[in-house]
């Protein structure tokens, strides 16, 4: 896996692990959901200080409630450690099963996006959105460009800074944010809206 541009945690090797490793990149975007994005992202550098290594296949022989403890531990890698440490252990088995112990190999070689969204989509926690950001991070900030990406990327694959696949830097972090507090307040003001009352005609 080549080196990529992705800023995200604010750890200089947190960040390096996600931009050389596919595997850490896919953990991390699997704990991109109800946390801050560099609390996620920095799950795949600490599971690996603890275990001292990253490899799907050594993790995928823990036992499950072992690596469930391991997560949960202070500092936790996420605000529901226990489940998301389960889809962790579910992930890793599938990449040391069927992808040869490498997360990359998941989109290595792949020419059309429309197969590493089938892929994406079998893996735990991968819902239609995710898998489309995660090709937009690949696309825009790996150099993984497969044939239809954009249209596989959906919205995300846009130029706007919507996501982790549009953070390169401190100030790209900071659009990122400004844009999803603003997407956040947009739906809060579209639910609190009174109905407006049918007229009989």
């Amino acid at each position: 896996m080549s080196t990529g541009t992705l800023y995200i945690t604010g750890d200089t090797a947190a960040d390096k692990l996600l931009n050389s490793n596919g595997t850490a990149l896919l953990i991390g975007m699997l704990l991109d959901q109800q946390v801050p994005m560099e609390w996620a992202f920095k799950g795949p550098a600490t599971i690996k200080e603890r275990l001292g290594h990253l490899d799907p296949k050594k993790i995928s022989l823990i036992d499950v409630e072992n690596f469930v403890s391991m997560c949960c531990t202070k500092p936790a890698i996420h605000r529901f450690p226990a489940s998301m440490s389960r889809r962790i252990h579910e992930l890793c088995c599938i990449i040391a099963r069927e992808y040869k112990n490498k997360g990359e190999n998941m989109w290595a070689g792949v020419t059309d996006a429309a197969l590493l969204t089938e892929r994406l989509r079998v893996l735990p926690g991968f819902g239609e959105e995710k898998a489309q950001i995660f090709i937009a991070l690949l696309g825009k900030r790996m150099g993984v460009v497969p044939k239809n990406w954009k249209t596989e990327a959906g919205v995300f694959g846009d130029a706007n800074p919507r996501t982790v696949a549009d953070i390169t830097s401190p100030e790209t972090l900071l659009m990122v944010r400004t844009w999803k507090k603003a997407e956040k307040a947009a739906a809060r003001d579209k639910q609190s809206r009174p109905l407006k009352a049918k007229t009989s005609k």
